[in-house]
């Protein structure tokens, strides 16, 4: 791959090509058994979304490259359960030292081809190296319980691995969510199938090639790339699988689930949100600003986690627009294997419709528009004239988005934050949780004390104070509601990724007292 005097720092159709060549000289497909599958089905055509141009297609594998998937998994899952935790701790470190030595890699090819800026990209990759460090040192540490019962028994519990676990994952963090989604069930003794997003598979599967090769076995990190209408529907209702964990939208996500119950499969859920970033008064406004810019602009607003709500106590409301709106004119767009571009484009044309439209659409309710709306490539001469035909949308800020205003419940999914004024603690308490949603949230404020009643009264799983965006491995994570259920890191997620096995043993066996009750 490029070295650091070589690095691209121009997008377009050739580069994404180049790229993925490099890392898939034989073109993409599924990756089954430790090796890349050619499809035979419907044709797929990525887009550099920086220029909307196609750069590579490949084929659908369809139902029979399903079954081919379950069944390497499932002998995959038989393998790699047998192996004590200490033997997967040991291979599980090896694959965190190989993600370590290829985060470049990685980080140019889910820039090259998701048009995620590189230095967002080069982060995320190092962050995937971490996941899978801090779950190596958990695999040899799943024990249970001795529990005392009545009589001459010795009871105890193991946590034993579901299997296969299919992992749906999103278009807007691919490399990201698919380490998220197979660290913590591989270290737990579990297969992993992951579907990525059709849009965006490149480097789930460049992913996948880079743990093989530091010693997963054939059928433990399997990928599903293709299309979710053929590889999602039969991976989430076969008996081969023992959970399904899944990470996108709110309707996506309830027919999964749906589907999956049918079949006795449980499912994890990761959805949307519509999240409040509270600022009162007495905060440090030059900071709040700061945190209000990142929680909306960075990743161009495609994050689960965005702060899209912005509700300012009225004495500060004016003044706090303007700092916001201030420091968004200043954010750089640009192509994103630039290291100084600071927003990238929205990834997929759909989702670049649907921002568009829900701009209108909140204007329409009485919203107003704060900051410049033109796309600079537009302009004759721009250095960037290149990237005119890419999926850009500006850094959106609107004021006057009150409860009435569709903007106040729809979630985005792009570079666009709503903001209102509040005058009452508990009037800001009641815009926040007037939500379906319920995945994150912060507070700006010198006062602890009103810190720490917002963050236990309003509805998310992960809220801040004085910060917005900070997330870790080590930390649960998951949401309330619509957002989802479940939690997706830290070490409870081990506990998503195993069933509980009662153990009896009599310790008298002459005089054992066996149960009379049945159940």
């Amino acid at each position: 791959m490029s070295t650091a005097t070589s690095f691209p720092t121009r997008s377009s159709a050739a580069t994404s090509r180049s790229i993925l060549d490099a890392a898939f000289p034989h073109g993409l497909g599924a990756y089954c058994d430790g090796a890349m599958v050619p499809g035979a089905g419907a044709a797929i055509e990525l887009r550099n979304p920086a220029t909307g141009e196609v750069f590579a297609s490949f084929n659908d594998p369809g139902t029979e490259g399903a079954e081919a998937l379950l069944a390497s998994a499932t002998r995959g899952a038989q393998l790699w359960g047998a192996l004590d935790g200490f033997e997967r701790a040991a291979i599980l470190r090896r694959v965190t030292d190989a993600i370590g030595a290829h985060t470049e890699e990685l980080a140019l090819l889910e820039s090259a081809t998701t048009g995620k800026p590189i230095r967002d990209a080069r982060a995320e990759a190092a962050k995937v190296a971490e996941m899978f460090g801090y779950y190596a040192g958990w695999a040899d540490k799943l024990t249970g319980a001795t529990i005392p019962v009545p009589g001459n028994w010795h009871t105890y519990t193991e946590r034993v691995p579901w299997g296969v676990v299919v992992a749906i994952t999103p278009w807007n963090a691919p490399m990201f969510t698919a380490g998220w989604n197979s660290a913590a069930p591989l270290a737990a003794g579990n297969a992993v199938i992951i579907k990525p997003s059709e849009f965006t598979p490149a480097s789930t599967l460049r992913l996948a090639q880079i743990a093989h090769a530091a010693g997963l076995p054939d059928g433990v990190f399997n990928v599903a790339a293709g299309l979710g209408s053929t590889l999602g529907a039969a991976l989430t209702t076969d008996r081969r699988v023992g959970k399904v964990s899944f990470i996108g939208s709110v309707p996506t996500g309830r027919r999964v689930a749906v589907a999956a119950a049918e079949h006795g499969i449980p499912v994890l859920l990761e959805l949307g949100g519509k999240s409040a970033n509270i600022v009162f008064a007495d905060a440090d406004l030059d900071r709040a600003a700061d945190g209000a810019i990142s929680a909306i602009f960075s990743g161009a607003g495609q994050s689960c986690v965005a702060g899209s709500r912005l509700l300012i106590q009225r004495s500060v409301h004016a003044e706090f627009l303007e700092r916001v709106a201030t420091r968004a004119a200043a954010l750089r767009l640009g192509d994103p294997l630039d290291p100084h571009t600071e927003i990238g484009p929205i990834i997929t044309a759909p989702q670049y419709a649907s921002v568009r439209a829900l701009i209108e659409a909140g204007i329409g309710d009485g919203a107003r528009r704060v900051t410049e709306a033109t796309v600079p490539f537009a302009s004759a001469g721009h250095p960037d004239a290149h990237l005119a035909g890419g999926h850009w949308v500006m850094p959106t800020l609107l004021d006057g988005v009150t409860a009435a205003n569709r903007l106040e419940t729809t979630e985005v999914f792009g570079p666009v934050v709503g903001a209102d004024a509040f005058d009452t603690e508990a009037e800001a308490i009641e815009r926040a949780n007037n939500t379906t949603f319920g995945l994150a949230g912060a507070v700006w404020t010198s006062d602890i004390s009103r810190a720490h009643h917002l963050a236990r009264t309003i509805k998310a799983g992960t809220f801040w104070i004085n910060s917005y965006k900070t997330i870790h491995v080590a930390v649960p994570f998951g949401g309330f509601g619509d957002s989802g259920h479940g939690r997706s890191s830290g070490p409870g997620v081990l506990d998503e990724y195993t069933q509980t096995k009662a153990i009896w043993v009599p310790t008298r066996a002459a005089g054992a007292t066996f149960p009379s009750l049945s159940y």
